[in-house]
């Protein structure tokens, strides 16, 4: 994986190369590899920390790419706050309609020529005993691949490198997914899910 570590000389803007170098000043290296795609879910795992969207942010800035993010609308009625969010890409869902949400959102993605969605599956920073999967199905309904990035902090490692298309098989799909992320940890090991999807009721919250 050394050939998709990125350099901050070899970043063509001074906001790309300074925010990897605040990264590489924190001890982390970056891994990436360009997308397979105009569009697509960046599914996030681990999320056991804040910091998480720390070290996201900064690889978010780091590659230039406009990566969008789902949050409950209520947060961004927030003053200030909620401009800032919209700013960073994030999208506001109204969760207290679920259904049909997958259908919409598979339709969003598919009017913009450019649309890459980060998702993390677990929905929390607490332990919970399985991922939701509302990813899963809006990557099928939307025709979509996944990119599965991983924070891992044993290694200092940010990896945005690998990427998988669905089969539908979702046995098949999983112990792939499981497969990429072996042996990467994120801060509190001990929050993380098992990489298995609760049963389909949860589907519309992505």
């Amino acid at each position: 994986m050394n050939q998709y570590r990125l350099q901050p000389e070899e970043l063509p803007t001074w906001r790309q190369r300074i925010a990897l170098r605040v990264l590489n000043m924190f001890g982390w290296k970056m891994l990436f590899r360009p997308l397979p795609g105009p569009r697509g879910i960046a599914v996030v795992y681990p999320h056991t920390s804040n910091w998480d969207f720390v070290v996201g942010l900064l690889g978010k800035w780091a590659v230039a790419l406009p990566f969008r993010w789902l949050a409950k609308d209520s947060l961004f009625r927030i003053p200030l706050l909620g401009k800032w969010f919209l700013s960073l890409g994030g999208q506001p869902v109204d969760r207290s309609a679920p259904q049909g949400m997958i259908r919409a959102q598979a339709e969003r993605m598919h009017r913009e020529p450019w649309y890459w969605l980060a998702i993390t599956p677990e929905g929390t920073r607490s332990y919970r005993p399985h991922w939701k999967s509302g990813f899963y199905q809006l990557a099928l309904a939307a025709g979509v691949p996944l990119l599965l990035v991983y924070i891992d902090y044993p290694n200092k490692t940010f990896g945005v490198v690998d990427h998988l298309e669905l089969t539908g098989d979702q046995e098949q799909d999983m112990a792939r997914i499981r497969a990429i992320y072996a042996g990467h940890e994120g801060k509190h090991p001990e929050l993380a899910a098992p990489i298995v999807l609760a049963d389909r009721r949860d589907a519309g919250n992505a």
